[in-house]
C-alpha cells in the first residue's frame, strides 16, 4: 500500500520537531483536530511550522506528574501532525487543522525556542501509521452502533445516526476517541493501542462502561 497524498515519506519526517502539550487533546494517524491557537509562545510555533513541512507534534500532558522547569509533565508518546488547513482571525489569533501522520516516542526534550517545547522523537515503532486506515469491521457495525446509543444518550450528546453508520469504521474508531469525554489517561491508552483493531476493542470497552455512568474519574483502565 501507498501512502495517502500529502502524507510525507518516512525517511522525510523530522527527527527534532515542536511539540503542543495539552492534556485532553487527543491527535490520532488520520485523524483531524481543529486547533484555536491563541497564546504568543504557540503562535510562534505555528509559524515555525508553517515555514518548516508545516508539522508539529501533539502530547498529552500527564497530571499524575507534576511540573518542572520546563512546564507540563508529558506522555512519552505523541503524534505528529501536519497543518492541513490554516486561517487567521482579526485579534491575530490562528485557526488551524491538525491532521495526524503517525505516532512517535520521545528520546529526548531539547532546548526551548521562542518559547515554546521541542523533542527529539523516534518513529520507528509506528511507521504502519503512514498507510491508509485498514478496511473492513473489527467490530461489527451493528454491535458498534448498539453501545454507542445508550453512551451517547447517557452523555447528552446529540449525534448524526446516518453519518455514523455511513463512516468508515476505523476512521470512525479514531473520531469517536478523539471527541468523545473520555479522561486524559483512557485517551493515551486510545493513543497508544498496538494497532487499529486493538484501539477500536478498547474504544468499545470504554464506551460500555461510560453508559453505565462510570465516570472517567471514577474508573480504571480495563486490563
Amino acid at each position: 500500500m501507498t501512502a495517502a497524498p500529502f502524507t510525507p515519506a518516512f525517511e522525510d519526517l523530522p527527527e527534532e520537531i515542536p511539540v503542543f502539550p495539552l492534556a485532553g487533546a487527543l491527535l490520532l494517524p488520520h485523524g483531524r483536530l481543529p486547533l484555536n491557537i491563541f497564546e504568543p509562545r504557540y503562535l510562534a510555533m505555528v509559524e515555525d511550522a508553517l515555514a518548516a513541512g508545516r508539522m508539529f507534534g501533539m502530547l498529552q500532558g500527564d497530571p499524575s506528574r507534576p511540573r518542572d522547569e520546563r512546564g507540563t509533565a508529558v506522555y512519552s508518546v505523541g503524534c505528529l501532525g501536519r497543518i492541513s488547513s490554516f486561517s487567521e482571525t482579526e485579534d491575530g489569533r490562528y485557526l488551524i487543522t491538525l491532521t495526524g501522520l503517525l505516532r512517535y516516542r520521545v528520546r529526548e526534550e531539547l532546548p526551548m525556542r521562542r518559547g515554546y517545547r521541542r523533542m527529539r522523537v523516534d518513529y520507528s515503532p509506528y511507521r504502519a501509521d503512514l498507510l491508509p486506515l485498514p478496511t473492513g469491521d473489527s467490530i461489527p457495525r451493528p454491535q458498534l452502533i448498539e453501545i454507542l446509543r445508550p453512551y451517547f444518550r447517557s452523555h447528552g450528546i446529540e449525534v448524526n445516526w446516518e453519518a455514523i453508520e455511513k463512516t468508515p469504521e476505523a476512521l470512525l474508531v479514531n473520531t469517536l476517541a478523539m471527541v468523545c469525554p473520555f479522561s486524559v489517561a483512557e485517551k493515551q491508552a486510545l493513543l497508544e493501542a498496538p494497532d487499529p483493531a486493538a484501539r477500536a476493542g478498547l474504544l468499545a470497552t470504554l464506551v460500555r462502561m461510560g453508559a453505565h455512568g462510570d465516570g472517567p474519574e471514577g474508573r480504571g483502565l480495563p486490563s
